[in-house]
């Protein structure tokens, strides 16, 4: 090697820093700690000012997706929050999540639970219990594990489970509250209305503590949900179902009208979209069919880029097609999002309503 310096500026831009998480901090405060470090820190830093920015622009209308097991995870009450206090404009979701969102709405819940045999939580009791003998002789197989829970009735989601005597009441509520008001050709985006309708009614009426939901805020906001792969769901079978006995039948495509009025008609535009799928492509393609794109984007998502699908691809990729304007602002986060989200709304939101006070 040479000792020589290669001809250069002084390199002196932006000098990595090093977080000092301490006791006492905000989230935001500890959110610009993260600005000082790199890789991953420095995307969820990133993605925290462009989600900022898109919050806190009144003529900004926010796109935002949702896919995943966000609902029964944990992530409900903070879709709620964000629909209420007026930070969405148009929900993009699946079937699976309001399911599970109707489902609590009305008085279900979900428990914490077990990943797998070996994965104890202290104090745990119920359905799928392991005996501590049974980790002395290797315990249980995965396998074994989950057909145990079959037996007992209980569903799986990863670390949560779900009784299935919840999806009884579920049924019971759609053929009762919502399916028979709906005794026509309706869109999906009306159905979803009737859904959050029905569920705060029901939720008032019988006085269940858990928040009547996503659904039931977004009809009381105005906020239109869409759910175009809603076949894709307990919701969808229960109302194919129904749909075989009355004149009850859903139109999947006058949906995309009025989504698309709605990107044709916004100011500025942002995307806030976690994890992929359906939910991530539909929000992004809209702009397929306006003049103009995203001026923000946000993704949160553990899909790589590297496999070509959609789930994972950068927005720097969609930016090739047009769904994000050239000089749009966009970040990628790539980590599981029940952990990454609520840091970044809660950064954003304490930088937004911290500046109102």
């Amino acid at each position: 090697m040479s000792d020589e310096t290669p001809a250069r500026e002084e390199f002196s831009h932006d000098p990595i820093g090093h977080a000092r998480p301490r006791a006492g901090m905000t989230v935001g405060e500890l959110a610009e700690e993260y600005g000082r470090a790199g890789v991953g820190a420095a995307d969820l830093h990133r993605a925290i000012g462009i989600t900022t920015s898109m919050f806190e622009e009144e003529e900004t209308c926010v796109f935002f997706g949702l896919a995943g097991a966000m609902v029964p995870t944990g992530m409900r009450q903070l879709v709620v929050d964000l629909i209420r206090d007026g930070y969405v404009d148009a929900l993009v979701t699946t079937g699976a999540n309001l399911t599970h969102d109707a489902i609590e709405g009305i008085g279900g819940k979900h428990h914490h639970g077990r990943a797998g045999p070996n994965d104890r939580r202290v104090g745990d009791s119920g359905a799928g219990d392991v005996d501590d003998h049974d980790h002395e002789r290797g315990g249980e197989t995965l396998r074994e594990h989950d057909e145990r829970l079959r037996d007992e009735w209980v569903d799986r989601i990863y670390n949560v489970y779900l009784p299935q005597e919840h999806f009884t009441l579920l049924e019971e509520h759609l053929r009762e509250e919502v399916f028979p008001e709906l005794e026509r050709t309706v869109t999906i985006r009306e159905l979803t209305a009737e859904l959050g309708r029905a569920t705060a009614e029901v939720n008032d009426r019988e006085g269940i503590e858990e928040d009547a939901g996503i659904a039931a805020a977004a009809f009381e906001e105005d906020v239109p949900i869409y759910c175009p792969a809603i076949q894709d769901s307990v919701l969808g079978l229960q109302a194919w179902i129904y749909s075989q006995t009355s004149a009850f039948s859903l139109d999947a495509l006058s949906d995309m009208t009025h989504l698309n009025d709605l990107a044709y008609e916004a100011e500025r535009a942002g995307a806030f979209v976690v994890g992929g799928g359906v939910p991530k492509n539909y929000v992004l393609q809209t702009m397929l069919v306006t003049p103009t794109a995203y001026d923000y984007a946000v993704q949160l998502t553990m899909d790589s880029p590297s496999t070509g699908g959609l789930s994972g691809a950068t927005l720097d990729e969609a930016r090739s097609w047009g769904k994000i304007e050239k000089a749009g602002e966009n970040a990628s986060v790539y980590a599981d999002a029940t952990i990454t989200l609520p840091l970044v709304v809660a950064a954003a939101r304490e930088r937004i309503e911290g500046r109102d006070q």
